[in-house]
């Protein structure tokens, strides 16, 4: 096999040893679906807890740098402080290690069988969850194959000596075996892809374990480059988030390169752990290496985090005007950014809900903060949909399950009628402030009606809103119910306009107000009826 030959063969199965791993993390993230936004939702400030939890989502989506980003993305969104984060990082560096144990499995017989398999449910099943199944399987399948390719294109680098030269160089050099396994972990942006090759290497027989163990642990500082280019722009908290986890894999390394001479001793000679087998042994190092690492740094997540804190300085604002729940590190994982994005739309019509109230209470008080305080909050609206839609576009791209597109549909919808309802309090709220500078005052009676529609209308809002956050339709009938009592309300409103018209207890000109507040109110209604009935189209 010539040298041009060998190459593009192990690109080709570097290729597919990618695609695998990729499509077997997919594959586990939609078959895990709920349980997985679950997982980071129910995150505590215990360590433990967070470390386990770094380690399920690292071996679901296979891959400790989409982890680290997300974790980044969460900390930038203000979901998770620095002390929940770096548990998290410290249990993905646990997680990664799966990948490398399945890869060091002697299955290369079985490959075919799982491809087969695979392909055949991926392509002949219609359910949902089985066809998810039938991609992990697949790509289980496809993983190995390119580890097979791998391993085959480097066979006769055992016969070459330049290859045999190179090796000679890194046997007793820790700092350049650091320095190799960093390089090709921040060019593949992933240490399961260097892992991947390392063993594959490992097949030309003349590897030793001695030779390995330093490039592994260059292999676990590299992957903070995919968290530190990805923390590029975001808030100081989220940099400090991607400091640690360079820390946190430094201080490790440091830790264990006088404990080199033990870690080889380890793998090769104790019992249960040790083993001849070279890859085997590769796979062994770098699970307890990453293992021992979490263990004595467990107790100095305080210290790593003020280490942190000394390095970028300072902290930031606590509001935030855009997007607080999503970001895009978090499209890494789309079960959990489809999660947070319903967040989201909570929050953006919350804060419609929280602008009609408002624009009402502008109405009756003429209040000229108020007023303000409605028109700020109508543009954060603004931005909010704008920003909210863009987010959604880009995770409909995404691997998802039947039922999570049909959910990214019905959110479109929301996030419409959403804005709307912001709209129809900015409209509410001009009529206040008309109100105000014309003096202008309404009838008892007229007030009466408006307080009675208001309440029905934001009872209507709270229902809906409630909906959407719960998953549930249980309240649809009454959402339906109060529609039906707005509507009501309102004929019954433009008929009491035309009798105090008649009797010449209000004005014109106050008396198109009171219509057009009626009006926006049942319309807001309708809105309200509509996100209820998003909601339920979704489940």
């Amino acid at each position: 096999m010539g040298a041009l030959e060998m190459v593009i063969s192990l690109f080709g199965g570097l290729g597919l040893f990618l695609f695998g791993m990729n499509m077997m993390g997919d594959g586990l993230q939609n078959a895990a679906g709920d349980k997985l936004k679950g997982f980071f939702q129910k995150l505590t400030s215990n360590p433990i807890k967070g470390v386990l939890t770094g380690a399920i989502i690292t071996a679901i989506i296979q891959s400790s740098s989409a982890t680290t980003v997300m974790v980044v993305g969460f900390v930038n969104a203000q979901l998770m402080n620095l002390y929940q984060a770096t548990a998290v990082i410290m249990g993905a560096n646990v997680g990664t290690t799966i990948t490398s144990q399945l890869v060091a499995l002697n299955i290369d017989a079985f490959v075919p069988i799982f491809i087969g398999i695979g392909a055949l449910i991926v392509l002949f099943t219609k359910k949902d969850n089985i066809k998810q199944i039938g991609s992990i399987v697949l790509g289980f399948g496809i993983l190995f194959l390119g580890m097979s390719m791998m391993k085959d294109s480097m066979g006769p680098l055992k016969d070459s000596p330049m290859f045999i030269e190179i090796l000679r160089k890194l046997d007793g050099n820790m700092f350049l075996g650091i320095l190799t396994g960093l390089g090709m972990t921040a060019i593949l942006q992933s240490s399961s892809a260097t892992t991947g090759i390392l063993i594959a290497l490992s097949g030309t027989g003349v590897v030793t374990i001695n030779m390995i163990i330093p490039v592994l642990f260059g292999c676990n500082i590299g992957t903070c480059v995919t968290a530190l280019l990805s923390s590029i722009g975001t808030s100081k908290t989220a940099r400090k988030a991607a400091i640690i986890h360079l820390l946190f894999n430094v201080i490790g390394t440091i830790i264990f390169i006088p404990l080199f001479g033990i870690l080889a001793y380890a793998v090769t000679e104790l019992p249960v752990i040790g083993s001849v087998d070279v890859k085997r042994q590769i796979a062994n190092a770098h699970t307890i290496f990453n293992i021992c690492n979490t263990l004595v740094l467990l107790p100095f997540i305080g210290v790593l985090v003020k280490s942190a804190n000394k390095i970028i300085k300072g902290e930031d604002e606590e509001e935030k005007y855009g997007v607080t729940y999503i970001d895009e590190r978090l499209l890494e994982s789309p079960a959990i950014a489809l999660g947070q994005t319903v967040k989201e739309i909570e929050r953006m019509a919350n804060k419609s809900k929280k602008n009609v109230a408002l624009a009402m209470k502008a109405f009756e008080t003429g209040d000229s903060d108020l007023i303000e305080k409605v028109y700020k909050n109508e543009k954060l609206i603004n931005i909010l949909e704008d920003e909210i839609t863009r987010y959604l576009i880009e995770l409909s791209k995404l691997d998802l399950s039947d039922r999570d597109h049909a959910k990214v549909d019905s959110l479109f919808h929301v996030i419409n009628d959403a804005e709307r309802i912001g709209d129809h309090a900015e409209n509410i709220v001009d009529l206040a402030s008309e109100k105000r500078v014309k003096k202008l005052k309404m009838s008892e009676e007229a007030e009466k009606e408006l307080e009675k529609m208001f309440d029905f209308t934001l009872q209507s809002l709270e229902l809906s809103i409630s909906m959407l956050e719960t998953n549930t339709y249980d309240k649809l009938e009454e959402v339906v119910r109060l529609e039906e009592n707005i509507d009501s309300l309102e004929r019954k409103c433009r008929q009491s306009h035309i009798n105090r018209l008649n009797k010449g207890i209000c004005d014109a000109t106050i008396g198109t107000m009171f219509l057009d507040i009626v009006n926006n109110l049942e319309r807001i209604g309708d809105h309200s009826m509509n996100i209820a009935q998003a909601s339920t189209d979704s489940y």
